[in-house]
């Protein structure tokens, strides 16, 4: 049997797709992997925030769009990127074992948040990022920062800014944790963003044989975190311009979940929490339902307004960004 999985051409995204596939020949190994390289919109364009040129599902679309036509029988997404809603006929038929979801700040010379001179450039161009760290240091310069992990932590190197801000789960599976000042951040500093260090492995949803072979990798508490986490977002209809955040995971037996929306100017950041026992026979739609909660309460603070804003902006990063 021969699987194709459809991939970005970055390196992290490479280093995810051949996890998966050294994890499928574990178990099956007589499966032929074969990689199917693309380069999506996303990759293409780097001198622009993704917020303004359609958002993170620009490194989905291209690479779903080999599934529906034959060319890759999986495709292995980083779930922060996958949209609301994936094509017809297509199914996220694995969520594999999450990586460290948290936020990590990298500086020079690894001192932490508060270690940082007043008006110092943290690179990053994700608004949920920049929110939230200006909430904690009202007197730092945000820049976006595109391009894949090395190229940011080239631009930290050469001084274009004082720190970076990047998914420590990325880190981590480059290997790039080992090398460098790392300073976790808490989720009481920066809640993490939907589904941000776990994977996603797509398939049509007819290909009963590749669900199959792909059921030996789904992790359980996986898929139950995320799908509260992408019920908090799809409750809200937020996009890429909408600075918000949701992260749930299992302590001490009970099912956590904090999150967060907020304006992009900074002016204003809303945060929910809420932890239960979920329902063993059925965790899912009670995650769920957890989630839409959890948007609901913050709706009912004015969470609408603060999307609304954030999708009508001409420039979402006019407010906290130095120019």
């Amino acid at each position: 049997m021969k699987i194709r999985i459809a991939t970005r051409k970055s390196p992290l995204a490479l280093a995810q797709t051949k996890w998966v596939g050294d994890r499928i020949r574990a178990h099956a190994p007589h499966v032929e992997i074969e990689e199917v390289h693309l380069v999506t919109e996303g990759d293409r364009v780097l001198d622009k925030p993704l917020a303004k040129v359609g958002g993170k599902g620009l490194f989905v679309s291209e690479v779903e769009a080999a599934l529906a036509d034959g060319r890759a029988e999986i495709a292995v997404h980083s779930m922060k990127d996958v949209p609301e809603s994936l094509a017809d006929g297509m199914i996220l038929s694995c969520i594999p074992e999450r990586e460290d979801p948290r936020d990590a700040l990298v500086t020079p010379d690894g001192g932490d948040l508060f270690s940082l001179e007043a008006n110092a450039r943290v690179g990053t161009s994700s608004l949920r990022r920049a929110v939230q760290l200006h909430r904690e240091r009202n007197d730092l310069a945000f820049k976006v920062l595109r391009g894949n992990v090395g190229t940011r932590l080239r631009k930290l190197d050469e001084g274009e800014v004082h720190a970076a801000v990047l998914a420590l789960a990325g880190l981590r599976r480059l290997g790039l944790d080992r090398d460098r000042k790392i300073v976790v951040l808490p989720v009481e500093q920066s809640i993490p963003a939907v589904g941000q260090g776990a994977l996603g492995i797509e398939t049509r949803e007819n290909a009963a044989d590749v669900r199959a072979l792909l059921a030996p990798l789904e992790h359980r508490e996986t898929r139950i975190a995320v799908e509260c986490e992408r019920a908090f977002l799809s409750r809200l209809h937020g996009s890429c311009t909408t600075p918000l955040a949701a992260h749930a995971r299992f302590v001490d037996g009970r099912f956590r979940l904090d999150a967060m929306v907020g304006a992009i100017d900074g002016s204003r950041v809303l945060v929910t929490s809420d932890d239960s026992v979920l329902d063993a026979r059925d965790p899912i739609p009670a995650a769920r339902a957890m989630g839409a909660a959890a948007a609901d309460r913050l709706l009912a603070e004015g969470a609408a307004e603060l999307v609304a804003s954030a999708r009508g902006a001409a420039d979402p990063y006019a407010g906290l960004y130095a120019k």
